[in-house]
């Protein structure tokens, strides 16, 4: 059986991964006043946007997922051709649209494949299944690269289904915010109160940086630690414990609103690397995608990984 991948484009990983494994993405546009960029995970065009127009503009900035019908053209066009199951992996649904577009597109998908299969040469079923991976960023990067090892390894895919789902539910995020104006400005724009102005003036006026935690598509705040630098480190450390007690898969993502290099300054990182080839987990980092660093600005650091419950410390 042909198992192919769907992931949006606020999923982190690098671009020649989704290039490696033949993912394919559905793109997320940025609208930044008279500018406008699709993210289709180029890392040099999103540096470029960023330098460019997000410091000016980004609070404001509009997003436009693919609609159902996008998604049901890409299906009907190329996908039920090209393999004869797919697994479509979404963001969180409690911060987009993308999963309940996904799905309410896979309706009309199985109703109108046959003839196109047929003309194309194949007389077996296609099937298709919208996981919500209820996490963003380097979170929802974790299912992708597990969904991979089970193609890739062969599995069915009533096996590869169950593991995906029930992975969803223990694919952790933590990121670092590092403007508050900026963040509540974003989550204010999408109907988000969550952070106050009053906490958003003192935090910055303290350099207080608070990392927040997104499991199951909910996200909210687990420690406010003054710095950058002592954030990261803070929270490069915690991956590190994370690993020494077990992961349940054998992968952590790391996303960064900027330069590569930026990250890799910050304290800390250069002992995460170690601890991660000493437990042979593998690393993946990559430039966030714009999606991403529209929504909490230039700057955030995010970890990704899947684990058993647990508290920040």
């Amino acid at each position: 059986m042909r198992i192919g991948l769907v992931v949006d484009s606020a999923c982190d990983l690098p671009a020649g991964y989704f290039e490696q494994h033949r993912i394919t993405l559905l793109p997320v546009t940025v609208h930044i006043g008279e500018a406008t960029l699709t993210d289709h995970r180029n890392e040099q065009a999103t540096l470029q946007f960023l330098e460019s127009h997000l410091a000016s503009g980004g609070a404001d900035a509009e997003t436009s997922p693919f609609t159902v019908q996008q998604i049901q053209d890409l299906f009907l066009q190329k996908l039920v051709i090209d393999y004869d199951y797919v697994f479509c992996l979404t963001t969180t649904r409690t911060r987009s649209p993308i999963f309940d577009n996904a799905t309410q597109a896979s309706f009309a998908i199985l109703n109108e494949y046959r003839p196109i299969r047929a003309a194309a040469g194949h007389d077996t079923p296609f099937a298709l299944r919208v996981i919500d991976t209820q996490n963003v960023f380097a979170g929802q990067g974790v299912t992708a690269v597990e969904a991979v090892r089970l193609i890739e390894a062969g599995e069915g895919a009533p096996k590869i289904r169950a593991r995906l789902e029930n992975l969803a539910l223990h694919t952790h995020a933590y990121m670092i915010a590092p403007d508050l104006h900026y963040l509540r400005a974003r989550t204010r724009k999408r109907g988000d109160r969550s952070v106050s102005l009053l906490s958003a003036t003192l935090g910055s006026a303290l350099d207080i940086k608070p990392i927040l935690h997104c499991n199951r598509g909910q996200t909210g705040p687990v420690a406010k630690i003054k710095g950058m630098d002592a954030a990261a480190q803070r929270l490069f450390a915690f991956a590190g414990d994370r690993i020494r007690n077990g992961l349940m898969t054998p992968t952590l993502c790391l996303s960064y609103g900027g330069a590569l290099e930026e990250m890799r300054a910050l304290p800390g990182y250069d002992d995460l690397r170690v601890t991660c080839a000493s437990y042979n987990i593998e690393l993946f980092e990559t430039v966030m995608g714009l999606t991403g660093m529209v929504n909490v600005g230039k700057g955030a650091l995010v970890v990704g990984f899947a684990a058993e419950a647990h508290a920040f410390a």
